[in-house]
């Protein structure tokens, strides 16, 4: 859970979470509903895996459920940042990485958004946080796990 805290998101993924938070209500609880059901009907419960794999499925689904409707809850939606003057939450930010010699591209967005290996970096990692704020040609000096790194941001969108 996050514990009162505010979570960041992109309205477009606020949706996707209404969204799956509706078919979770609508679909999946009825449908694990009916299995119960079923193998209830079943008799003995102390050795039916299908009543056993049913509840387990339940107890995934309503903790998906409570975790969705807490993010929900504590949601504060960003627009697409169109200030390309400097790295802010919503804004996708083209980065040429010194030691490596490449450029990569992230879009910055809140926590609970992030998927590096799809190019959405966290406002809150390292090199999310170095980058808010910064501006086209600032050379960014980050602290990683792994060490320094050093970027230069190329392009801000």
């Amino acid at each position: 859970m996050t514990e009162n805290k505010e979570v960041i998101l992109s309205k477009e993924y606020l949706e996707k979470l209404e969204d799956e938070l509706e078919y979770l209500k609508t679909k999946r609880r009825p449908e694990i509903a009916e299995k119960i059901k079923v193998a209830r009907s079943f008799g003995d419960l102390s050795e039916n895996a299908d009543y056993d794999e049913a509840k387990n499925e339940q107890g995934e689904v309503e903790s998906r459920i409570a975790k969705v409707e807490d993010m929900i809850r504590h949601a504060i939606t960003f627009e697409e940042n169109t200030n390309a003057d400097e790295v802010g939450v919503g804004n996708t930010v083209l980065i040429h990485d010194e030691e490596f010699d490449e450029d990569m591209e992230y879009k910055i967005v809140g926590t609970a958004e992030s998927n590096p290996l799809e190019g959405f970096i966290s406002n809150e990692s390292p090199v999310g946080a170095a980058l808010l704020g910064r501006k086209v040609g600032d050379r960014v000096e980050i602290q990683t796990p792994q060490g320094k790194v050093y970027y230069i941001i190329k392009e801000i969108r």
